[in-house]
């Protein structure tokens, strides 16, 4: 079979469909960001994506997406193919980063603007809910309707999302659908995603025939990039595995061994206790607490 199609979630195309497409992204961030509709976007700009000097990793100090509204509040997007803690914290720092960098000298914290950082996850990391849209803020511990207003983050699982379960949400499920459905095995779009405007438009820049012979290669080795990575998470999990097994193991045969030396003790406590020595001689002697010996000797 012929590919006719490229997958949306692969770094050249998520940044080739968003990357320079003001009025698509705004779609995709309406529907995806728990915005009111007080706090809808309207108009954005592009902003450069490198935020901080290089880390370890390389890709720590890039993001996919990156823009600020009219109002001055800044989004980031990415698109994480595979869910680790160092992601997670990765995603903290640089949206702190972007609040961060607002400020001015003489100027005044209540000028700073939100900071939603988006986050588009195509691994599950929530293994204990069947959610799979998490939306976080600062909130009081105790009442979660005191917020401290300024970063907001909303993590996305793709592989749980199913049409159904957010049929409510008309945009939000076409964009998810977008994401999740498309990829090189694909023949035919739905009508319903080529029907709307902006998504429509996103699905003509997948076509294979508008790609260069080198984009092409550099999506192909990014896919085998993504394949290694996999494979890599596999084998330590892997090895997680075997390792807690053995540790297991050994914490058994260490709980048997005092269980058998504490059995033993008693049995010596007991004999002593019967030929008459005193409680706090049998405890010095077979090393047990004094009170186990004076309920031996009460039994």
């Amino acid at each position: 079979m012929v590919m006719k199609y490229l997958d949306p979630k692969a770094d050249l195309t998520f940044k080739k469909i968003f990357g320079n497409h003001p009025k698509r992204l705004i779609s995709l961030l309406n529907a995806l960001l728990p915005l009111s509709e007080e706090e809808q976007i309207h108009e954005i700009e592009y902003l450069p994506t490198e935020l901080v000097p290089q880390l370890e990793g390389g890709k720590n100090t890039i993001v996919d997406v990156l823009c600020k509204d009219a109002r001055g509040r800044k989004f980031c997007v990415e698109m994480q193919m595979e869910w680790s803690d160092a992601f997670q914290q990765r995603v903290l720092f640089n949206a702190s980063k972007l609040y961060v960098s607002q400020a001015k000298k003489g100027g005044k914290y209540s000028e700073l603007q939100p900071v939603y950082s988006l986050n588009l996850v195509n691994d599950i990391f929530a293994h204990d809910t069947p959610d799979f849209i998490h939306n976080y803020r600062i909130v009081h511990d105790k009442d979660s309707s005191k917020v401290i207003k300024g970063l907001h983050f909303t993590f996305i699982e793709l592989p749980k999302f199913t049409p159904h379960s957010i049929a409510d949400k008309r945009m939000m499920v076409l964009w998810l659908r977008f994401l999740t459905e498309i990829n090189s095995n694909t023949k035919e779009i739905p009508s319903d995603l080529l029907n709307d405007p902006e998504i429509g438009k996103a699905v003509e820049e997948l076509e294979i025939s508008g790609f260069t012979d080198a984009e092409l290669r550099a999506y192909d080795k990014f896919w085998d990039s993504v394949s290694v990575e996999r494979t890599l998470l596999d084998d330590r999990y892997q090895k997680g595995m075997e390792k807690g097994m053995k540790q297991g193991r050994e914490e058994g045969r260490e709980e048997g061994r005092e269980e058998g030396k504490h059995e033993a003790n008693t049995e010596t406590a007991q004999r002593l206790l019967a030929m008459g020595l005193p409680a706090e001689q049998v405890a010095k002697a077979t090393q047990l607490p004094l009170e186990i010996i004076k309920n031996l000797s009460n039994s």
